[in-house]
């Protein structure tokens, strides 16, 4: 029990911690470290972004980008019409729009089932 009380006695001494005479000015100048720190984090920053930047810039200059693009998009148009002219393969909507799709849906809400009812169990 004495040592319950002691506890107690401790806990309340660091709650009501006194105040010291110069807290006003210790937090002051802890303030202004950090918000110095924030300026120079700050600048640091804007100068790595613009640096970054720049170089990302000349790398897309000088690797052909537009040039690239424009291949790319000759490229595309070529598979485009490559894909146009399959036609889409009828067995798998022809397999899911008879019975098969509706025993694919029932299967699947047995196993949420199954799921649904082993987490109801596992919280009680």
């Amino acid at each position: 029990m004495a040592e319950l009380d002691f506890e107690r006695r401790l806990e309340r001494l660091f709650m009501d911690a006194p105040e010291l005479p110069d807290a006003a000015a210790f937090a002051q100048r802890i303030e202004s470290k950090l918000d110095r720190g924030w300026n120079l984090r700050r600048w640091l920053i804007g100068a790595a972004g613009l640096t970054g930047g720049v170089i990302g810039a000349s790398q897309l200059f000088m690797s052909n980008l537009f040039e690239r693009v424009e291949t790319a998009e000759q490229s595309a148009r070529l598979v485009g019409q490559g894909l146009s002219r399959v036609s889409p393969s009828t067995d798998m909507v022809s397999a899911l729009s008879g019975g098969y799709g509706v025993w694919i849906a029932v299967a699947l809400a047995a196993v949420a089932m199954f799921y649904f009812a082993s987490r109801l169990i596992e919280e009680m």
